[in-house]
C-alpha cells in the first residue's frame, strides 16, 4: 500500500501542538506500511521565506474555499500525484477541498481525512476580532463539510468533536482516535523526589488566545492565594509577557528547544484552559512525562483518566486554590506513576496503532 500524506507544514524547528499530532499520524502510518511507502506533500515549508505579498496572494483564495497555501493549481497537482497512490491521507480537514476534487476527478483509491479539531469553533477562538474573520471561517466551514462528504473514512479525536461534526454536517466520524505521542520518556528508573512545600507549577503552551487567557486568569485569580513558584514555557510566550503587566514577575521561556528539563523539574502541571476544540496536546505530553496535572474540563477533554489520581480537575479559582494548597501541605511523588500508566495504555502511539490499521485496511 502506498500513501500520499498531505501535511500542513514542514516545521523549521519546534513542532507546535497540531504538528505533533501530524507527526504521530505519520509515525503510525509508517509502522503499518513502511516509511518508504509514504510520500509527504507539504502545503507550507517554514524553511522557505514568505513575503507579505505571498501571504496576500494566499488570502485571495479564501473566498473560493482554498485554505491558506492551497490554490487551484496546487490542488490539481495533488490530484495528479494521487493517481500513483492507493490512499490519500489528508492530515487536516481544512484541506477538505482536496477530497472534493479527488472524488470529482474519479480517483479510485481511498481518501482519509483527519480532524485535529472541528475547525470552525477552533478558529473562532483563535482569530478573535481579526479582520476578514467571516471570510476565513466560511472557507474553513466549507472544507470541514467537504472532508465529511467526500472522504471514504474520517477520523476525529473524541466524542465531543464527533457530536459537533454531526450537528454541523450531519455525518459522524468513522473512527475516534485520541491524541497520542511517541514515547520519549523511557527510563529504567524514574525520579523518587517528592513535591516541595512551595511547588513549582508549570504552564506549557504556545502564544494562542485560549492559552493566553488561561494563564492570565490563573495569575490574576489563583497565584496570589497560593505559595508556589510559577513558570510559563511556550512558543512565542515572550510576546505575552511583554503585553501583559500581570506577568512581569513570572518566569517565561519562549521557544525552548528541549522541554524535558522543564517537565522533570515541575511539581505540578497547571492547565487552566477554558476554550477550544479537539484535545489538548499538552495534556498528553504531561501524562507521558508522568506529571501531576491540575486542569480544567477543557484541558482534560477526551482523556479517560481518574482526575484525582492524576492531580485534580478544577474549573474555578477556588478549586484550583484548594487543590494546590493540598499539594503544599501533603507532599507526593513528583513523578506520577498513574499518569504515566494512562499514557502507555491509552495515549501512546502503540496504543492507537490498531485503530489506524482498521482505517487503512478495514472495509
Amino acid at each position: 500500500m502506498k500513501i500520499l500524506f498531505i501535511r500542513y507544514k514542514k516545521s523549521k524547528n519546534i513542532l507546535e501542538g497540531g504538528e505533533q499530532g501530524s507527526q504521530k499520524n505519520y509515525n503510525v502510518l509508517s509502522q503499518l506500511v513502511g516509511e518508504d511507502n509514504i510520500t509527504t506533500y507539504y502545503i507550507h515549508d517554514e524553511n522557505l521565506k514568505k513575503s507579505v505579498v505571498d501571504y496576500a496572494k494566499g488570502a485571495l483564495f479564501f473566498p473560493f474555499n482554498y485554505y491558506f497555501g492551497l490554490t487551484p493549481k496546487r490542488v490539481n497537482e495533488i490530484v495528479h500525484l494521487a493517481q500513483s497512490y492507493d490512499v490519500v491521507f489528508i492530515d487536516r480537514s481544512v484541506f477538505g477541498i482536496v477530497a472534493k476534487r479527488l472524488k470529482e476527478t474519479g480517483y479510485k483509491g481511498r481518501i482519509i481525512s483527519f480532524f485535529h479539531n472541528v475547525e470552525v469553533p477552533y478558529f473562532e477562538a483563535k482569530l478573535g476580532n481579526k479582520p476578514g474573520k467571516s471570510i476565513l471561517l466560511k472557507c474553513i466551514d466549507h472544507n470541514d463539510r467537504y472532508a465529511c462528504q467526500y472522504s471514504d473514512k474520517t477520523i476525529a479525536l473524541n466524542p465531543r468533536d464527533d457530536d459537533e461534526l454531526f450537528a454541523r454536517y450531519g455525518k459522524r466520524a468513522d473512527v475516534l482516535i485520541p491524541v497520542a505521542f511517541k514515547d520519549k520518556y523511557q527510563r529504567e528508573q524514574y525520579s523518587e523526589e517528592t513535591t516541595g512545600a512551595q511547588p513549582l507549577c508549570l504552564f506549557l503552551g504556545a502564544y494562542f488566545p485560549p492559552n493566553n487567557e488561561g494563564i492570565v486568569w490563573f495569575v490574576q485569580n489563583v497565584l496570589p492565594h497560593v505559595n508556589i513558584r510559577m513558570k510559563v514555557v511556550g512558543k512565542g510566550m515572550a510576546r505575552l509577557k511583554a503585553e501583559e503587566p500581570l506577568l512581569k514577575d513570572i518566569e517565561v521561556i519562549s521557544d525552548a528547544p528541549e522541554l524535558l528539563p522543564y517537565f522533570e523539574k515541575a511539581d505540578i502541571m497547571v492547565l487552566p484552559i477554558f476554550k477550544g476544540s479537539g484535545m489538548k496536546v499538552k495534556t498528553c505530553e504531561s501524562l507521558m512525562y508522568g506529571k501531576n496535572i491540575i486542569a480544567t474540563d477543557e484541558a482534560f477533554e477526551g482523556y479517560e483518566v481518574d482526575y484525582d489520581r492524576v492531580g485534580g480537575k478544577c474549573n474555578t479559582a477556588e478549586a484550583f486554590i484548594a487543590r494546590i494548597k493540598d499539594f503544599e501541605t501533603t507532599p507526593r511523588p513528583r513523578f506520577n506513576a498513574y499518569s504515566r500508566q494512562m499514557f502507555l495504555e491509552k495515549y501512546s502511539e502503540e496504543a492507537v496503532v490498531e485503530k489506524f490499521r482498521e482505517v487503512l485496511f478495514g472495509e
